[in-house]
């Protein structure tokens, strides 16, 4: 009982937030529970007779209230700008734009947290400790210096995670949960969007945040993944003083992307620097499957190094997105055709990945894409988003029984912000001709006569792991026909029966297997690396 009286406490003081921005539509979920209609009710009082702070579009205020209402509310407005399948698309995409800035903890306090984590005085691990350049909801950034291995100093970014940010997101997630059932059980309209799923996603994703050895281990695998890339470089890792609730990189001197007068100051051109924020990303999606999933201004910065772009570099690798190597084909597939409005190769791709049920017709579905696609062709360059079509593709593909994939909604959240970045730096932006060369040339490399090959290969060598266990399957199923052999010989056993004959054929088998099978094997994996090049010629 007392629970339910915080958790319907914590959901009036929602309401009456939400209010103060008339953004008390995030509460309509057709007919609401009782519970959600009460604390409404409340709030729609203090709009009537209290001030009002609201301001801008429906987005934009719900992301004050969000703001205004704390970490847990900042970190569920950004997950909520990746599900367009659960909230308005327009509303998520200014969700998108949610960026967490908060006030900063003491630097006491981050120095008490860092020597209670290495059980060493925060002194003796960081010298020249200043107070916290950066906030956000969960943790906040110092800049301070370390031993170098000429035996100067070097600078460091210091992360710590805020105080009692652990309980603080279990209390509100324990509200999010109470409210999420609620609204399923008394809401049979809303069960097809899985509230208690979805907040069940937001909390794992927290979870991983709350622990920076995970956020070390991504921004470590994007450096090997990206290790010579040019326009392109992930900060290095300070393992030694790096654990649960601290962390510690490279610092950038870097110039934030937002910063145009001193990109502009330091010679570099905005068109270059939007075209390698745009390739970066495509690059690190189609080509690696493996992408940073939070790419706001504030994460960016750029190095001058000479080149007309500079050196991108990223920093807080708190949200990644992963795609699997049909789901990278997947997409480029269907950027590649829109770029070339070959819309029967885009449905057909869909169908091939088992998107789109085989029960549809293919011409219908590249009809419809068609009809996306047309009239993105009749505008000017600047006014195509790329970001836009997926969210119109995943809206079509619904209509054709096709679920609902949240790699690749994040994927498209993320280029949402992608492209807005590269906007701001050129107005004139066009996406799709930076795109295309950068999506050809995977494409070529993955379907073109070089990754056939490839494929064959990785084919023979599946083949040849599989020969190898062979041997041990054929010992495996003779043991297996000997226990269960009767003493008839019928192999009747509790009323399982195994027919004679395919007892001594297994046996036979395992008697002739060691050699032959592996140059039969063999050989048939070498028949298929000899077919595919023959093809390729």
């Amino acid at each position: 009982m007392i629970r339910h009286v915080r958790n319907f406490g914590r959901l009036v003081r929602t309401a009456w937030v939400l209010s103060r921005y008339d953004a008390l539509f995030a509460l309509d979920a057709g007919e609401p529970p009782a519970p959600v209609k009460a604390a409404r009710s409340i709030a729609k009082l203090r709009q009537k007779f209290g001030s009002s702070s609201a301001k801008g579009s429906e987005g934009d205020r719900l992301a004050a209230a969000l703001t205004e209402l704390g970490p847990s509310y900042i970190k569920l407005g950004q997950f909520l700008a990746t599900r367009p399948d659960v909230i308005d698309p327009a509303l998520a995409r200014d969700l998108a734009k949610l960026q967490d800035r908060l006030p900063p903890f003491e630097t006491a306090t981050a120095r008490q947290i860092i020597a209670d984590e290495f059980d060493t005085p925060a002194d003796t691990i960081f010298q020249n400790m200043g107070d916290a350049v950066a906030a956000a909801s969960i943790a906040q950034v110092h800049k301070a210096t370390v031993p170098a291995a000429d035996g100067g100093t070097q600078p460091v970014a210091v992360k710590v995670l805020r105080p009692d940010v652990e309980k603080r997101f279990a209390a509100d997630l324990e509200a999010f949960f109470w409210a999420a059932r609620l609204i399923d059980r008394m809401v049979p309209s809303a069960r097809r969007l899985k509230p208690v799923d979805v907040v069940q996603t937001l909390a794992d994703s927290v979870a991983l945040e709350m622990d920076l050895r995970l956020e070390a281990a991504a921004m470590s695998e994007m450096e090997e993944r990206t290790r010579g890339d040019a326009g392109f470089r992930t900060p290095s890792i300070d393992w030694e003083r790096t654990s649960k609730r601290v962390m510690t990189l490279e610092w950038i001197d870097g110039i934030p992307i937002a910063d145009i007068k001193a990109l502009e100051a330091a010679g570099l051109d905005l068109k270059e620097v939007a075209a390698n924020v745009i390739n970066s990303f495509l690059t690190h999606a189609v080509r690696e499957g493996y992408f940073h999933a939070d790419m706001h201004p504030g994460n960016l910065f750029v190095e001058a190094d000479g080149t007309p772009a500079g050196t991108l570099v990223a920093v807080d690798y708190g949200i990644m997105g992963r795609l699997s190597a049909k789901e990278s084909r997947f997409l480029a597939e269907i950027l590649f055709g829109f770029v070339m409005r070959d819309y029967r190769r885009v449905a057909e791709v869909h169908f091939e990945a088992g998107y789109v049920p085989e029960s549809k017709s293919v011409d219908a579905f590249a009809q419809a894409l068609r009809a996306i696609g047309e009239p993105l062709f009749d505008r000017e360059a600047h006014e195509i988003s790329m970001a836009r079509l997926l969210g119109q593709l995943f809206e079509v593909t619904d209509q054709f029984d096709m679920e609902t994939r949240p790699e690749l909604i994040m994927l498209q959240k993320t280029m949402v912000v992608v492209e807005g970045v590269a906007r701001d730096l050129d107005p004139q932006f066009n996406m799709w001709v930076t795109s295309e060369p950068v999506l050809r040339q995977w494409l070529e490399s993955k379907v073109g006569p070089e990754g056939r090959l490839q494929d064959a290969v990785k084919g023979a060598e599946r083949m040849g792991r599989l020969m190898s266990d062979l041997p041990d399957l054929l010992e495996t199923a003779e043991r297996a026909a000997r226990s269960i052999a009767g003493p008839d010989g019928t192999g009747a056993v509790e009323g399982l029966k195994l027919h004679p004959d395919t007892a001594r054929a297994i046996a036979d088998a395992q008697a002739k297997q060691e050699r032959p099978n592996r140059i039969a094997l063999w050989v048939g994996a070498a028949a298929l690396v000899v077919i595919a090049v023959t093809t390729l010629l």
